[in-house]
């Protein structure tokens, strides 16, 4: 399985709106509607290259001043996918 590592900015909240989140009871951030700006992308083969590179990520500055982070994600295997769609060449 392929995975995706991404270097975000953490966008900022204010205190008002993280009230507002613990009462209504609704999420804070919505990852899917409004993602956090991206700095830096790098693709993996596996998941112990994805952790050794997302470890590496980790030691910049702003990751490590809590500016910015540092996520790991699966990506779906293409070839895997085909096996399923009878036809698909």
């Amino acid at each position: 399985m392929r995975f995706l590592i991404v270097r975000t900015d953490i966008r900022a909240v204010a205190d008002g709106d993280i009230a507002a989140a613990w009462a209504g009871g609704h999420r804070l951030r919505d990852e899917t509607t409004a993602p956090e700006p991206r700095r830096q992308i790098v693709h993996a083969e596996d998941r112990d290259a994805a952790l050794l590179l997302a470890r590496a990520l980790s030691t910049v500055g702003a990751v490590r001043a809590g500016r910015q982070r540092v996520k790991v994600l699966p990506l779906s295997d293409a070839g895997a996918l085909r096996a399923y769609r009878p036809g698909v060449t």
